[in-house]
């Protein structure tokens, strides 16, 4: 035969020559493709940007390609790449096409970082690929279509991205494929059918995406599918009767869906292996079936609420390894005797932590054996039903309670003072019952406590001094019961408080001042007599007083001039004279005001408030006068001497002559005490920065020039600011005056003070001074005085049209690079804010007008009087102290917030994000063309990558058209898009997945940097 143009022979040596040359060429063959993979390999390193934990050092031409961190190579293979696991390193940065000439690829681990861009379609041609998770990065973009082209994968995962478009109906075709993981995204579309070709499939999950229209039939035929998540969609319909007979399903979620119809009676026989089934927040009907809780008893959770649930709540005493149980908000039960006999087969289970039955029909004696539940429990709810009986002694077995929901049963008897034993209790509800009796003291022993509701309940005697120990409780409710005394519990934690309809007694205690942050008072239907003590006027942050039906008499305090912000005032039904205070007409958001049947007198105001004849209750009130019409009050007149002739002119010329003496010895007194006053006023020391002092109002005065308009450098929602310059030492100053007549301003004064008192650093904005004193009217002035910005704020340089400027002045323009030097200033900021301060603080209202630029454009963050500062104490993170309302403005405010969620660090990350992308853009998220449901987030999001010159501020394009450099060109396009995935990172909408401010400023700092390398 003949081989490479040699004749074979049987001479040992030509053969040994034949063997060789045959080596030499597959070692050729070996190190060419090695050749290739090194290339894509370094290909994938050039587009990371950032490496923190240097892992990638390694990939260099001095070690061997095969000892490269993360890759693994096949000996079998001459050394071909197999492996690529970068789990959890930190890294940013997009994949490379070049990926997809990894042929001999079979892992590709790229999970828990930061990869942005789109997926590369260039990995469908990864033939012998495995393993594929980009799960937990920040990527966008569809699903590659041809990624069904890796016909060997055995699981892919994709969840936790920003992921749009729909499923693909091409993964029908990954038929070895056993995980399919694409949940946490933004997908639409309904779930193909084509999924259910997948024979091998076990885990399926597609939670938290935007999937809507039925269930395919086609599910059912996944016969060995373990894991079903379909929670947070829009999917409709009902669920396919096969799928409740997939044996081998441990885990079935189809929560918080609109699916109806009802569970099959056979469904524990279906699904005997079921550890977690959850259908809660949709519309199923019927009963629970017996099969579910006898046959399925490897179930750890099982969530049936927020749905139209009837019948009978079955036994559970063969789930022994149950966890949590929620049936609430159904209609279970008949409202009689044995509907709680299920509870004694809860009793054995020592695993269960959470139970809630709360709004239902379950009726019956709430018996003793409650308290024989697992010690574990954190999570009780028994409230809204009718039970009856008294709270067994022995709930205060379950010391682990935190939450205790009990109300609007029918339960009586004392409160047990076995309650103390729940040290860990953060919510006590037992409201509107037949409760009897005292509070006991034991109560004091739960110190965590937050909400505590007794209202509604028949209790007597004193409300005891103890609970001034609860110092971290919020709120309390202790209305329509029997209470006597006077004690008045002055817990300075309080936002609410409820002691309406009792037999409190005697004068108010001026304690009630030392409530300052209140919001909420209703202390009417009581026996309180005395005057209304002035120290109310100290909870300027009320917007609800109640004092109706008491004894109060006296006139209303000269300090409830204060209260700016309070909303419904109702002091009818007492013993109050005097004129009505015209500061009333002057209360901007008060809505309701009732006076009604007192014994007030005099002139009736009819500004404000009182304009509104259906909004002000004034009747019983004999002796006042004026006002509206619709009031249909007598007109006021003065009294006059009727006496005739000499005497009358002899008193008329008197009364000329004292009063003419009068009105001198009035203004000569007025002139004195106004000399006082400006004597009083003016500082007694030198003005230092450092040490904040309280400046005069005359001082302020003079500074600005009478606070004239032509200092007036901006107006914003609580108040104008005016340049200025301190006649002292010079200091050129911005002076915030406050509008006092806003609602919610005295609280945001204090919030700004106390926020300014915990923080320092060079991109927060210098406060120099307050003022809190008054105006030589008399009438409260307050005012913060800042640092001078030279260059004003970012919302002038971003739309300069849109500010009232001099049209002779310079024309303002930021480039690119000035943009991202302050995106960082501000990234530092909050890094600063919610990172390194003794306590977080929470800005709430990031947006271009609170950055001020200094004369270098360096900037620094101001305005923060909607701030709030988190306390170390772990019972203030899941509830909102403030009472401000929305904190922020509208198009930077997080969404969250407007569904009632606390602040958070991750409500500024996003009002963050949306400034960022604001400053790429030049267009506010405020602009007309957002409307419905588009916002800045979106607009951005479709438009990348194609578009993202179209969508980029055109000043930054002409700035990119503009240089010559085709290298550079392209690196500056490349940052762009690199902010802009930054910017909608920071604004996702569910909080936990935006990034980490510590990454943002990171991320920033190594795009400037590289844009200082490309010159």
């Amino acid at each position: 035969m003949q081989f490479l143009g040699l004749r074979f022979a049987k001479s040992p040596f030509r053969r040994f020559v034949i063997v060789i040359i045959i080596a030499l060429g597959f070692a050729r063959v070996s190190s060419l493709s090695n050749e290739t993979d090194k290339s894509a390999l370094l290909a994938f390193k050039a587009g990371i940007i950032d490496d923190p934990l240097g892992v990638l050092s390694s990939w260099n031409n001095t070690v061997s390609l095969c000892r490269w961190y993360g890759v693994t190579c096949s000996r079998q293979h001459h050394n071909r790449v197999t492996v690529l696991d970068l789990n959890s390193q930190k890294l940013t940065g997009s994949i490379s096409p070049h990926i997809g000439n990894l042929s001999f690829l079979r892992k590709l681990w790229l999970i828990n970082n930061s990869f942005h861009h789109e997926i590369p379609s260039q990995i469908g041609r990864l033939h012998r690929l495995r393993y594929l998770s980009l799960s937990k990065n920040s990527l966008t973009g569809e699903i590659p279509k041809n990624t069904s082209g890796c016909l060997n994968l055995l699981a892919l995962g994709m969840h936790h991205n920003q992921l749009n478009g729909e499923v693909p109906p091409e993964i029908g075709s990954l038929v070895k494929l056993q995980a399919l993981h694409l949940g946490a995204n933004h997908l639409t579309g309904s779930v193909p059918s084509s999924i259910g070709n997948l024979s091998s499939l076990e885990d399926l999950t597609l939670q938290e995406n935007y999937l809507g229209g039925s269930l395919p039939q086609s599910l059912g035929l996944l016969t060995k599918l373990t894991s079903l998540g379909l929670g947070e969609n829009r999917l409709s319909g009902t669920v396919p009767p096969s799928l409740y007979n997939l044996s081998s399903l441990l885990g079935f979620d189809v929560g918080y869906n609109q699916i109806h119809g009802s569970l099959p009676t056979t469904i524990g026989f279906g699904l005997p292996n079921l550890e977690f089934f959850g259908i809660e927040e949709n519309q199923f009907v019927g009963s629970i079936p017996l099969s579910m809780p006898n046959n399925a008893t490897n179930l750890r959770t099982l969530q049936l609420g927020s749905n139209k649930l009837s019948g009978k709540v079955p036994s559970f005493e063969s789930l022994r390894n149950l966890q949590g149980l929620s049936i609430e908000f159904n209609h279970l039960g008949s409202g009689g005797f044995g509907d709680l006999s299920f509870l004694c087969s809860l009793t054995n289970i020592t695993s269960l932590n959470g139970l809630s039955i709360l709004d239902n029909r379950l009726g019956g004696l709430l018996p003793a054996y409650i308290g024989n539940l697992s010690i574990n429990m954190t999570w009780l709810g028994l409230g809204m039903n009718p039970i009856f009986g008294e709270i067994p002694k022995t709930i205060g077995n379950l010391v682990n309670l935190e939450v205790l929901w009990m109300g609007n049963n029918f339960l009586s008897g004392a409160i047990p003072s076995e309650l103390g034993n729940l040290q860990n209790l953060t919510v006590l509800i037992l409201c509107n019952n037949n409760l009897s009796g005292v509070i006991p003291s034991s109560l004091q022993k739960t110190k965590k406590l937050l909400k505590l509701y007794l209202d509604g309940n028949q209790l007597y005697g004193h409300i005891p001094s103890h609970l001034e120990k609860c110092q971290n409780l919020m709120e309390l409710d202790l209305a329509n019961n029997n209470l006597n005394g006077s004690i008045f519990p002055a817990i300075k934690t309080l936002l609410s408080l409820n002691l309406s309809h009792n037999r409190l007694s005697g004068a108010l205690s001026a304690e009630v001042g030392k409530i300052e942050h209140l919001i909420t008072l209703d202390i009417s239907g009581n026996m309180f007599g005395g005057e209304i003590p002035s120290t109310l006027g100290d909870c300027d942050g009320l917007e609800v007083l109640k004092m109706k039906d008491n004894h109060f008499q006296g006139s209303i305090p000269q300090s409830f001039s204060s209260l700016r912000s309070i909303e419904d005032l109702d002091l009818s039904n007492n013993n109050l004279s005097g004129e009505i205070p015209k500061f009333l007409e002057t209360f901007h958001f008060l809505e309701i005001l009732n006076l009604s049947y007192n014994n007030f007198e005099g002139m009736l105001p009819t500004e404000g408030v009182f304009k509104n004849a259906s909004a002000t209750f004034i009747a019983g009130n004999n002796k006042i006068c004026g006002g509206i019409p619709e009031f249909q009050l007598p007109k006021c007149i003065s009294s006059h001497s009727k006496s005739k002739g000499v005497a009358l002119k002899l008193k008329l010329s008197l009364s000329v002559i004292f009063g003419i003496l009068g009105v001198v010895l009035v203004l000569v007194l007025v002139y004195v005490c106004w000399l006082k006053k400006k004597k009083a006023r003016e500082p007694t020391s030198s003005f230092t920065a450092e040490t904040k002092q309280n400046l005069s109002y005359g001082t302020l005065l003079k500074a600005t020039d009478g606070f004239s308009s032509t200092n007036l450098i901006g107006v914003g929602s609580f108040g104008s600011v005016y340049k200025g310059i301190l006649q002292e030492n010079g200091t050129k100053v911005a002076v915030k005056v406050l509008n006092l007549t806003h609602h919610g301003v005295i609280k945001s004064f204090k919030a700004e003070c106390e926020a300014l008192k915990r923080m320092k650093h060079r991109n927060l904005l210098k406060v120099l001074a307050v003022c809190s004193s008054t105006d030589y009217g008399g009438n409260d002035f307050k005012a913060l005085v800042y640092e001078l910005m030279v260059n004003g704020s970012l919302e002038e340089w971003l739309h300069p049209s849109l500010i009232s400027t001099n049209a002779d002045g310079p024309s303002k323009k930021l480039s690119l690079i000035h943009r991202i030097k302050i995106s960082i200033d501000v990234a530092f900021a909050l890094d600063y804010l919610h990172n390194q301060c003794h306590s977080t603080i929470v800005h709430c209202d990031i947006k271009p007008s609170n950055v001020l630029l200094d004369d270098e454009m360096v900037g620094h963050v101001g305005d923060f009087g909607l701030s709030k500062i988190i306390l170390e104490s772990t019972c203030y993170t899941n509830i909102d102290i403030s009472s401000v309302g929305l904190r922020g403005t509208i198009g930077y405010a997080a969404p969250e917030y407007g569904m009632g969620s606390v602040v958070s660090t991750e409500g500024d990350v996003y009002s963050y994000g949306i400034l960022l992308l604001e400053m790429l853009t030049g267009i506010s998220p405020a602009a007309e063309i957002f409307k419905e449901n588009s916002n800045l987030h979106n607009f951005v999001v479709e438009a990348l990558p194609e578009r993202v010159l179209e969508i980029t501020d055109p000043f930054l394009v002409q700035e990119v058209e503009n240089d010559a450099c085709q290298t550079r060109k392209s690196t500056i396009q490349d940052c762009l898009l690199m902010i802009y995935r930054i910017g909608i990172a920071c604004s996702v909408r569910v909080p936990r997945e935006r990034m980490s401010i510590t990454d943002v400023a990171a991320q920033l700092g190594s795009i400037r940097d590289r844009l200082y390398e490309a010159g």
